[in-house]
């Protein structure tokens, strides 16, 4: 490929020789991800991972995928590009965790106005940290360069991961019982969701907007917007691995609580939720006040500081607390399983 170069491509506004130099930049913070499983290496048509279903009675591949959306605005405007690729890893690992799955591998879609070599070491930095935080390996990806299309400084993110996980083990919420409990993991903010309605609420069009600071936040309206999203495949996995039996999860995304929580919960049941048993983060009362939201829609829109909703038998909710403190989770009760009801409750 050294060889290989096109003047008139390059007139054209895309620049191979660029491309290049990028999968070079990339390829170790690729390879940092490997875990057993994965076959060759970078630059192959195709991502190889061969894996491991001994002791499976029927292996079931679970599927996610997702962007990070127009939380990119946000990266365009600080150019700080690190972060948005744990984002896009986070979108797609979290819903496969739903299910009971450990996700296996990703691959990454990027889609750029001008290949700045630079700027895409930073993007898959983020992307492989995500990986290394899931315990999944990057396998591939692509990397598009369209001059005309977007911007150039300006790209598009997105990816999908595929994860295993043993037909009997799978979570569905079939196992859903009335006094089940619900505990909350906790949000790191905003996460990847909502962001149109937060550029709408601060009239983000500069950098001088987000470089705003507000007491309540500890730092600039930047950098708490630019959090990355928790990842809870570990947390999850945990769980699994200590016997605690797990009936539903639901990943708080958009939508929030109203919308995603009646996803893991089967006829007849409905999770309430109190609102008073977790904090909200004050990013949210700041987007609420600013904006004038009212309280449902924020609760319709946003994880509001729960990013995960796990439900087990109330008898193992003390020993999944503490086995999530030990994991360096923030986890709440926030309510219960009750009989009847449209499938989630706030109170």
């Amino acid at each position: 490929m050294r060889d290989s170069h096109s003047e008139s491509y390059k007139a054209a506004g895309v620049d191979v020789t660029a491309g290049y130099e990028a999968v070079e930049r990339i390829k170790p913070l690729v390879e940092s991800t490997y875990i057993p499983g994965v076959m060759g290496t970078l630059g192959g048509f195709g991502g190889l991972f061969a894996p491991d279903v001994s002791g499976m009675k029927r292996p079931v591949l679970v599927s996610g995928t997702d962007g990070v959306g127009t939380k990119l605005k946000l990266a365009f405007l600080m150019d700080k590009h690190d972060t948005v690729g744990i984002d896009c890893v986070a979108m797609c690992v979290n819903d496969i965790v739903c299910s009971g799955a450990a996700p296996l591998f990703f691959l990454d879609y990027l889609a750029v106005g001008k290949n700045v070599p630079s700027r895409i070491e930073a993007i898959v930095s983020g992307v492989t940290e995500g990986c290394r935080q899931a315990g999944c390996a990057l396998i591939g990806g692509e990397t598009a360069e369209m001059p005309g299309f977007y911007p150039d400084d300006e790209y598009d993110l997105a990816g999908f991961s595929v994860g295993l996980a043993d037909e009997a083990n799978m979570l569905d919420g079939s196992a859903l019982q009335e006094g089940d409990l619900l505990i909350g993991l906790g949000s790191s903010g905003v996460h990847s969701n909502g962001f149109s309605l937060v550029r709408k609420v601060f009239g983000i069009d500069s950098k001088a907007v987000l470089d705003q600071n507000f007491p309540e936040l500890g730092c600039t309206l930047g950098e708490e917007l630019l959090k990355p999203t928790r990842i809870y495949v570990r947390a999850v996995r945990c769980m699994l691995h200590h016997g605690i039996a797990i009936r539903a999860i639901s990943h708080i995304t958009g939508g929030g609580l109203y919308e995603n929580v009646p996803r893991m919960m089967k006829e007849g049941l409905t999770a309430r939720i109190q609102k008073s048993a977790f904090p909200v983060p004050p990013i949210f009362e700041l987007i609420a006040k600013t904006g004038k939201i009212p309280e449902r829609d924020m609760y319709n829109t946003f994880n509001m500081g729960v990013g995960l909703v796990v439900a087990i038998p109330r008898e193992q909710v003390g020993d999944a607390l503490d086995l999530l403190a030990k994991a360096g989770e923030r986890a709440y009760v926030i309510g219960s399983v009750v009989k009847g009801g449209s499938g989630v409750e706030l109170v």
